[in-house]
């Protein structure tokens, strides 16, 4: 496999005296389903971020289906949330019966744009679903503001922000309840699926806990609204719970690399290097640049054995999935631009630095050609 592409076995290879201890644990526990080692990782994902409960979950879409449902949005609802963001968002949303609505993201950081919310708000509207994309926050008092103006929820997508603050506060902590994703990729990742929902309402709580088990809160016996199978398994809940200890120091290892590309390219002409948001500590999920000759970059740097991402080339309110919605072209006027412009350079803590140089110098080669 190519070194620029992104698989956990240099992270293993590292990390493998532990990681082979955490199932040896759970192995020789005697329980494989919500044991203790789901128990002790939601209870110190909780207190990493502050907040009171933790629900781990099998996924991070699941992560906001059952976030949304916890927090009584179902079908006849509208969620105001982004087209720019990875289709599971959505999906969940549309999972739950509820109506996404869309509004743009903004040109210098690509987050939602707060300043359209409100003329989005109809009396169908019942929660505000902000994308914490890339690695960095949604502006979120203006967001936090007109919840409060019109009785609205906030759920916060953090898929893509685990450590991320802003002003100073954790990325999740900042509404009624935020969705995570472990997916091996993510800044925290799993050995496999898994996702978590927090919360410090312990109503929101007990309905996810609910949700997650069928609706039961005793055995066989559901009560009120039929949930799912929805539980984060125990060996990849002993394998969180070691590299949370490990978080701190894999979002400086992103930083690093980040750092490394803004003194390598930040003085070449036309290309656009990540933005900080006001009051944001970016975590780097992905190390998202912007060219409007996007595609002939890809495919120079192809041919030196560099493959670019591009997160994402199509917009969700494209898709043929959810034509139903209604959105013509042009509606999403910057969502639909960047679609055609952004590129993600190779990003993970154990890139190498030799790696890290060629991108710098293929890139730049490309771009004075």
């Amino acid at each position: 496999m190519p070194t620029y592409v992104w698989n956990y076995l240099t992270e293993y290879q590292e990390e493998r005296a532990d990681i082979l201890d955490a199932v040896e644990k759970v192995f020789e526990s005697g329980q494989l389903v919500l044991g203790e080692s789901v128990a002790s990782f939601e209870a110190e994902f909780a207190a990493y971020h502050g907040v009171a409960h933790c629900v781990g979950v099998d996924n991070g879409t699941n992560a906001i289906v059952l976030g949304l449902q916890a927090l009584g949005i179902g079908p006849g609802d509208e969620v105001i949330t982004v087209s720019n963001t990875a289709a599971p968002t959505v999906v969940a949303i549309d999972a739950v019966g509820a109506t996404p609505v869309f509004v743009d993201v903004r040109a210098d950081d690509y987050l939602m744009d707060t300043a359209q919310i409100e003329a989005a708000i109809t009396p169908r509207t019942r929660c505000l679903l902000p994308v914490h994309l890339y690695g960095q926050c949604v502006e979120m008092a203006p967001v936090l503001e007109l919840a409060g103006q019109y009785g609205l929820r906030v759920l916060e997508d953090c898929a893509q922000a685990h450590g991320a603050r802003h002003h100073g506060r954790l990325a999740g902590t900042m509404s009624d309840a935020a969705a995570f994703s472990f997916y091996p990729t993510k800044v925290l990742g799993a050995y496999g699926d898994g996702g978590a929902t927090i919360t410090s309402d312990a109503g929101v709580e007990a309905a996810l806990r609910r949700l997650r088990y069928y609706g039961m809160e005793s055995r066989y016996y559901v009560v009120g609204t039929p949930g799912h199978n929805s539980r984060l398994d125990e060996v990849q809940a002993e394998i969180l719970r070691r590299k949370l200890r490990r978080l701190d120091a894999y979002i400086e290892g992103r930083r690093a690399v980040a750092r490394r590309y803004q003194e390598g390219l930040g003085d070449v002409p036309g290309l656009v290097l990540p933005s900080l948001a006001d009051g944001n500590d970016h975590v780097y999920y992905v190390y998202v640049a912007r060219h409007p000759e996007r595609d002939r970059i890809i495919k120079a740097l192809e041919a030196h054995d560099i493959r670019l991402n591009v997160s994402y080339p199509w917009p969700v309110h494209t898709m043929t999935g959810f034509a139903h919605l209604g959105y013509e072209e042009g509606r999403l006027p910057v969502t639909e631009k960047l679609a055609h412009e952004i590129f993600s350079l190779p990003m993970y803590p154990s890139l190498p630095v030799d790696t890290q140089d060629k991108v710098i110098t293929e890139l730049r080669a490309v771009l004075d050609a």
